[in-house]
């Protein structure tokens, strides 16, 4: 096992027996067996795509490998081992594709050879030999640590990317060339000696893809749910029967909604989740009655001490306590072994174990926070933020969000926001945002100092919005009054940060530490490149940002 793809490796370095995250070494290697073969699927997929071919059965296959291997998604090897031997029926679909496609178009196939040539055993020690000739560890001896860590940089932004798609095509939305140029870069990085110059591209390709992912699940989310409102969403709990719903899947919580209509079960928010209250096709379930806890990593403590069943949409989960482990179930992709798995949609045994506990037994005080501060919302008052900006009366804006962690040094997010000064604007978004979302920040002559854009994916509309002010103040994104202070943990945060890139954005802060799979060499480059730098202390890096 050699995993260094969140910020939790150990030591800084790598987990190398087993995850920080929990994950044992079969599963990491049967994940990093199902990511090769989802490699070689791609490369029969990107040949056929040259010639205008598509197979949804594959795309989405692809996704799915590449979101099950997503930090905190899918903890159960046996069903990861079953993905992998269902593999060569997707590979054997896809080359009948590529050979079909080629032949309409009166080509020869070309010959495909690397992991697109698979042949996987049933047998798990068989399958894991093979996964071990594929290994990070591997290819750092042959490649070195600079090309090795561009292309897990790659592998990791295409990780990230295929979440958002997943989601966005569980709502009906997909795209032709979406699926292309996923494959594409799936099937470079079957390239045996490919150079730093074109790693860098590719990545910087990813970013573009992720952007356009993005913006495809924007518009499913609004299509399917409304334009998030400003909302005062309570945090407090309320007297009866509940369910809480952590990760992110908007679709997968409509659905218990309907389910829960008239069982006296009141559904909460958790995590990523929260952005929910914000949408207006679900704030008409009266029974969705608001926000429970904060960010993934306290789960457990958390989910101890809820009076009712859980339910894991997508990933964040963590090894479930034997207090819990009874009445918490999982969904969609994510696993973990001797939790209930809802595989069909019908949510009846969440809804009776949440009926079995005792539930909340008196109302709590009344507490909300605001959120729903899309790009929708916020742009809707933008002639009074430009008003603001021309007077004098903001001076910056600073976006201060991302993945949140367990690991030290995260506190630094907490404290940057409380010294941010009072005549400046907080963007935030993603998980990032407990260490601070309970804070009152007050307002600027009207506009909320704290304005809460959404779940992760909702960086598209931190951008949306960034672009709209520097439309109107006739600039670049670079010359706002405008600093990135981000954190990252996992591989959505990649994917974002590689957008970020992609779309030219310079200055960005990250943190708590950098990735391990960023050497000094390639550091320097986007050092160089994009001025990215990490985070100090919350004193001087106001003080450097503001001057």
């Amino acid at each position: 096992m050699y995993c260094y793809q969140c910020e939790q490796t150990r030591g800084g370095e790598a987990c190398t027996t087993i995850g920080v995250c929990g994950k044992d070494e079969p599963t990491a290697e049967l994940q990093d067996l199902l990511f090769h073969a989802a490699v070689g699927i791609s490369q029969y997929a990107s040949a056929a795509g040259a010639f205008g071919a598509h197979d949804r059965d594959v795309d989405h296959f692809v996704l799915d490998a590449l979101f099950t291997t997503v930090t905190n998604v899918n903890f159960d090897a046996e069903t990861i081992h079953n993905m992998v031997k269902g593999a060569t029926v997707v590979r054997d679909k896809a080359r009948i594709l590529y050979t079909e496609a080629a032949a309409g178009a009166g080509a020869k196939p070309a010959l495909i050879t690397g992991p697109a040539e698979f042949t996987y055993e049933a047998d798990m020690d068989i399958t894991l030999a093979d996964a071990r000739l594929l290994s990070i560890e591997t290819r750092l001896k042959k490649l070195g640590e600079d090309v090795t860590g561009l292309q897990e940089m790659l592998a990791y932004g295409l990780k990230g990317l295929a979440a958002y798609a997943h989601h966005a095509y569980r709502l009906g939305y997909e795209s032709d060339e979406i699926y292309s140029t996923l494959h594409d870069a799936m099937a470079f990085l079957a390239d045996p000696a490919p150079s730093v110059d074109d790693l860098l591209g590719w990545c910087l390709k990813a970013g573009e893809l992720n952007y356009k992912v993005m913006e495809l699940l924007d518009q499913a989310h609004n299509d399917e749910f409304g334009h998030p409102q400003p909302t005062a969403a309570r945090i407090s709990a309320v007297k009866g029967k509940a369910i809480l719903v952590s990760g992110h899947d908007l679709r997968d919580l409509k659905e218990l909604l309907e389910q829960t209509v008239g069982t006296g079960v009141n559904v909460y928010t958790h995590g990523e989740m929260l952005p929910a209250l914000a949408y207006p096709e679900l704030k008409k379930y009266p029974h969705l009655i608001g926000n429970y806890g904060g960010a993934w990593q306290k789960q457990a403590k958390e989910f101890q001490e809820f009076p009712g069943a859980i339910l894991m949409t997508t990933n964040c989960i963590q090894k479930p306590r034997s207090e819990y482990q009874a009445r918490i179930f999982t969904t969609g992709m994510v696993e973990w072994p001797g939790v209930k798995h809802v595989a069909n949609g019908n949510f009846k045994p969440v809804i009776d174990a949440a009926l079995a506990e005792e539930g909340f037994a008196a109302d709590e005080e009344a507490r909300t926070i605001m959120i729903g501060f899309g790009h929708h919302a916020t742009l809707g008052v933008a002639d009074k933020v430009i008003e603001a900006v021309k007077s004098g009366a903001i001076r910056h804006f600073f976006l201060v969000g991302g993945c949140d962690g367990a690991k030290p040094g995260r506190s630094y997010y907490t404290e940057f926001a409380e010294q941010v000064p009072d005549d400046c604007v907080i963007l935030t978004l993603a998980c990032g945002k407990f260490r601070f979302n309970k804070l009152d920040f007050g307002d600027i002559g009207g506009i909320p100092r704290l304005l809460d854009v959404g779940q992760c994916n909702d960086a598209y509309s931190a951008i949306k919005i960034a672009s709209a002010l520097a439309d109107a103040f006739k600039c670049g994104v670079n010359d706002l009054p405008l600093s990135m202070v981000l954190s990252w943990y996992e591989q959505k945060a990649v994917a974002i940060l590689l957008t970020l890139l992609w779309l030219g954005i310079k200055d960005i802060r990250l943190g708590p530490t950098l990735p391990a799979f960023v050497t000094p060499a390639v550091l320097n480059v986007l050092v160089t490149t994009f001025q990215i730098k990490p985070i100090g202390t919350p004193e001087e890096d106001l003080k450097a940002i503001l001057g």
